[in-house]
């Protein structure tokens, strides 16, 4: 009988861990650097910044400037598409009155590199830090928007921040549930550690809005009730009756972006 030297167990495992990693951000992240538009084609006052993280990765973001706005609102796109996709929502956004920096993740639109769970926490602290140390505005007046796995870099960046307040479109409470979720077999022994979100949440110290519908089939809308459960107050949650997780700024828009609406009020009259 051959008998494995136990000295290679620690390495054997290693690198089995190491070639999953691929599996698990493929599964995680659908990149999508095609549709471009150009300067021509964006909507006024929109202008492109290029930040740079700290592992010095070049990532893009489009700012739309609200002029007569004192807050700013980051916004965390989901796992498939890009920035520009969402140009209809971001519009919409600025128009409940605040100015709207929308980051593209690393391998993103024109943003370099490949997405990993370290790397978009970088990203997303790179364009907070923007805010704040270029541009001198200050946490309270900035407010944190992630939807699905944009979320979990909202939640990230939020943590132990005294911000205006944060907002949470459909948000998972962490990758192993997700993995289980999605019936993802022999890879769900290996997201115990990935997209945490239901330990972070509870470092959030600001407003809190949570938006879900009751008939997403992707994230169900108990992963975003348990987030609430576990966060401090102040706290909303919004349940949009009928909606999935793709359909709430289409079908049901009037109930999302009035959510937003009120909340966004609510914070700023409070400040």
């Amino acid at each position: 009988m051959i008998t494995r030297p136990k000295n290679l167990v620690l390495p054997f495992t290693c690198l089995f861990l190491w070639a999953c990693k691929p599996l698990v951000n493929f599964v995680a992240f659908q990149p999508n650097s095609d549709y471009i538009l150009d300067a021509e084609s964006l909507p006024p006052n929109t202008s492109q910044v290029f930040l740079t993280t700290d592992d010095k990765v070049r990532v893009q973001a489009l700012y739309l400037k609200n002029p007569s706005a004192k807050f700013v609102t980051i916004f965390f796109h989901g796992n498939a598409g890009n920035i520009y996709h969402r140009i209809n929502d971001l519009q919409t956004l600025r128009q409940l009155g605040t100015s709207v920096l929308a980051l593209s993740y690393r391998g993103y639109a024109k943003s370099e590199g490949s997405p990993t769970e370290p790397g978009i926490y970088l990203d997303g602290k790179a364009a907070f830090d923007y805010l704040t140390q270029k541009l001198h505005i200050p946490p309270h007046q900035v407010f944190i928007f992630g939807r699905s796995i944009g979320a979990n870099v909202a939640i990230n960046l939020a943590q132990n921040k005294s911000i205006a307040g944060l907002i949470l479109v459909s948000p998972m409470t962490n990758g192993h549930e997700m993995a289980a979720k999605m019936g993802l077999g022999f890879t769900i022994p290996l997201t115990n550690n990935i997209f945490e979100n239901d330990k972070k949440i509870k470092q959030v110290k600001t407003s809190l809005l949570i938006i879900h519908g009751d008939q997403d089939a992707v994230i169900p809308i108990s992963m975003g009730q348990t987030l609430f459960e576990a966060a401090k107050p102040p706290k909303v949650f919004q349940k949009i009756s009928g909606a999935g997780h793709n359909d709430l700024t289409q079908r049901f828009s009037g109930k999302y972006w009035t959510a937003i609406a009120k909340f966004f009020g609510k914070v700023v009259k409070s400040k």
